[in-house]
């Protein structure tokens, strides 16, 4: 299983111009609850529990998301930020992102260097061989987690249910 593959889970949005200034996570504008696909009273509770649901999602898998990311290519955490965002609709910003890598960076997970080659030098993250055996481990786990539900899930399925006289 991909972690990147929770984005489904998790919905989709879009980077809106009024998301840029603020730094605490929050929900994009093009969730399904927010384009009107459901009408109702109760839609503003299930919108708010929805949108706490996916930010401690996020909070909680961030640091083996961005470990993901950059198992496919090195990037700059701005890179990484906007790359959150598309995928999953949420915005953590800079004092967010940075304090995350270098917390990453001082396990062993992801090594930086600085890159010059451009008008302006950024910091580029790859991820170690470390942050390659946490995410195989992870992976593995939920495997696991997920092989156990759909077994335990089998067998309340086959259990015979007793006529009631």
């Amino acid at each position: 299983m991909c972690l990147l593959n929770l984005n489904q889970e998790l919905g989709r949005g879009e980077i809106g111009e009024s998301d840029l200034v603020k730094d605490e996570p929050q929900l994009c504008s093009d969730l399904p609850l927010e384009r009107g696909l459901l009408r109702s009273k109760e839609v503003t509770g299930l919108k708010e529990f929805g949108g706490k649901v996916q930010t401690k999602l996020m909070k909680g898998l961030l640091d083996l998301i961005v470990l993901q990311f950059l198992k496919t290519r090195p990037m700059h955490g701005y890179q990484i930020i906007t790359r959150i965002r598309k995928e999953f609709g949420v915005y953590f910003g800079p004092s967010t992102i940075y304090p995350l890598l270098n917390g990453l960076e001082k396990k062993g997970y992801v090594m930086s260097e600085w890159d010059m080659s451009n008008e302006r030098p950024r910091k580029v993250y790859r991820l170690t061989n470390e942050g390659q055996r946490l995410l195989n481990f992870t992976q593995d786990s939920v495997n696991l987690i997920c092989r156990k539900q759909a077994l335990e899930a089998e067998v309340i399925t086959a259990t015979p249910v007793l006529a009631q006289e």
